[in-house]
Formats: C-alpha cells, sequence, structure tokens
C-alpha cells in the first residue's frame, strides 16, 4: 500500500497571519490615498499656477507665494487663526471640569448630561444663527444685558473689536461639549484601585487630580488637543454664518480667505486659495507632529 504525499502548503497558507490584516486594512488606505494624499498634492501642485478653475493653468512658481507676503488680508487672517487656537484650547479645561461635575452619581445627572451635549449634536450653522440673535444690537440678550450694565448698546458683530471674540465663543460652546465626551469616557475607563490607593496615602482634591486622574487621561487629552487645534485652524463656517469675514474683513480666518478668493463671486483664484490651503495645511501639520512627537516620548520614559 502506497503511502499519500502530501503536497507543500501554498503561499496563501503559509502566510495568510500576515497578510489577513493589511487585506482588511486596504479598502481604508485606498480611500485615504484617493481622498486625502492626491488632493493634498493636486493643491500643491495648483498653487504653483495662475488658474482660474476652467481655463488652461499658467505655471507661475512661488507667485502665489510671493503675493500672499504683501496680502494685507493673509496677515489679518492668520492673526485671527492664532486667536483662534489661543482661545479655542479653553475648551479643553472647560470640557474636563464640566466631565468631573457629571461623573456624579446623583439625582436628575442624566439630565444635566442631555442639557452639555446638546450643544454639540446641533449644526454650526444653528449654533451660528443662535449667537447672532444672541448678539443682535436691537433684541439680542446680550446687548440687552450690557446696555443694562453699561447704559450702551454693543454691536459685537459689526464691531472691528470685538467680532472675532464674539464668534469664537459661539465656536467654544460646542467645542466643550465635544471635549467634556472625551474626558467623560475616560473618566469611565479609570482604573477605581489607583484612585483607592491614592486616597489612603491621603491625595484628594487638585493633587488627587493632578497626579492620579490626569494621567490616566492623557489618551483623551491628545485627541481633545488635537481636534480642537485642527478645529480652531479650519474655523470656517462660523465665521460663514454669523459675519461673511466682515466687517470690513477684520473676522476673517485662512479657511474663510481661502474660500473667497478661490470659490466666491468675488475670485476664481484657485492657484492663490490653492496656496492659502497649502499654508494652512502646513501651520496643521507642525502642530499634529509636535503632538505626536510629545506624546511618544512621553508613552517611552512611561
Amino acid at each position: 500500500m502506497t503511502k499519500a504525499v502530501s503536497s507543500p502548503p501554498g503561499f496563501w497558507t503559509k502566510n495568510q497571519q500576515k497578510l489577513a490584516p493589511w487585506l482588511f486594512l486596504a479598502p481604508g488606505f485606498l480611500m485615504f490615498i484617493i481622498y486625502v494624499l492626491v488632493p493634498i498634492v493636486q493643491s500643491i501642485w495648483i498653487s504653483f499656477h495662475d488658474w482660474d478653475g476652467l481655463g488652461e493653468k499658467v505655471w507661475i512658481g512661488l507667485g502665489n507665494y510671493v503675493e500672499l507676503l504683501d496680502d494685507d488680508s493673509f496677515y489679518t487672517s492668520l492673526k485671527n487663526n492664532v486667536i483662534w487656537l489661543v482661545l479655542y484650547l479653553l475648551s479643553i479645561p472647560a470640557g474636563l471640569a464640566v466631565a468631573l461635575f457629571l461623573n456624579q452619581t446623583v439625582t436628575g445627572i442624566r439630565l444635566y448630561k442631555s442639557l452639555f451635549f446638546f450643544p454639540f449634536v446641533i449644526s454650526q450653522v444653528v449654533v451660528g444663527l443662535m449667537f447672532t440673535w444672541f448678539y443682535a444690537p436691537d433684541f439680542g440678550l446680550f446687548s440687552k444685558l450690557i446696555e443694562w450694565l453699561t447704559g450702551e448698546q454693543v454691536a459685537v458683530l459689526a464691531d472691528e473689536r470685538f467680532v472675532t471674540y464674539g464668534i469664537i465663543a459661539a465656536g467654544l460652546w460646542p467645542q466643550t461639549a465635544y471635549c467634556m465626551i472625551l474626558y467623560l469616557t475616560g473618566l469611565n475607563n479609570i482604573n477605581p484601585e489607583q484612585v483607592e490607593a491614592a486616597r489612603m496615602d491621603g491625595a484628594k482634591g487638585m493633587k488627587l487630580l493632578w497626579f492620579v486622574i490626569l494621567p490616566q487621561l492623557a489618551p483623551a487629552t491628545f485627541i481633545a488637543m488635537v481636534v480642537t487645534v485642527i478645529g480652531s485652524l479650519r474655523s470656517f463656517d462660523l465665521v460663514s454664518i454669523m459675519t461673511a469675514g466682515g466687517p470690513y474683513g477684520s473676522s476673517q480666518v485662512l479657511s474663510y480667505f481661502m474660500y473667497e478668493q478661490a470659490l466666491s463671486e468675488y475670485g476664481f483664484r484657485m492657484g492663490y486659495g490653492a496656496a492659502i490651503a497649502v499654508v494652512l495645511f502646513l501651520i496643521m501639520m507642525v502642530f499634529i507632529t509636535l503632538f505626536i512627537v510629545r506624546m511618544l516620548s512621553q508613552e517611552r520614559n512611561a
């Protein structure tokens, strides 16, 4: 009786465990390449041209970037983006404070959570309209309050001194709710044994928060930081709805300046708009890279 000789295992059988994860990741990688990497490369390429979006592209090299350096509107937009970035970061400690308040077992806490969660689920357009009415000089609650305190009305969205801060205040409302959700999720995953051990050692109040709870919330803080920085730098919808960049361009940010130059009825300068987009992209990459490097260094030192 002859013994059957088994054939050697095929390529798939030998490498199935190695290849299977890549096959699952392949559709995501493909979408990322098509809808993220390719548009980034195309935008950089377009920024070296003078193009109206329909006709033939004309190569001008760094001409669009040189023009940016002499454009006062660019510096106004850049300054406003810096203000957005600095003040928008207030949503992180505010979200943490709200999350700590809501992370309690008291009567009615679910109602309070839903009320704080509400700003996150409504559209930014709705937020912009609500705050536009809130700031309205004739009937707005904020204007009536200022008039009651000072005797004078203040048109926040029509005053170059206050307009950017008024829009940022509107943006902080839903952004704080988003950070709150991240921290509530992180608080649910905190190791209770470490908290109890710290309390037995006498830690309480700010010491307990700083040395025990916050280190365990580091992943939530990282996500909140990255999302907040990106949100502040690409702020567009609130500016468009509340002021359209006015008055006299004083509330413009880079994203709205890009739209106005490239896509609005006053623009159709695709190359110039792409140059603004590239500058905005580089600023975002600097901040995100710094956050990632810092996170990796902390993990290695842990």
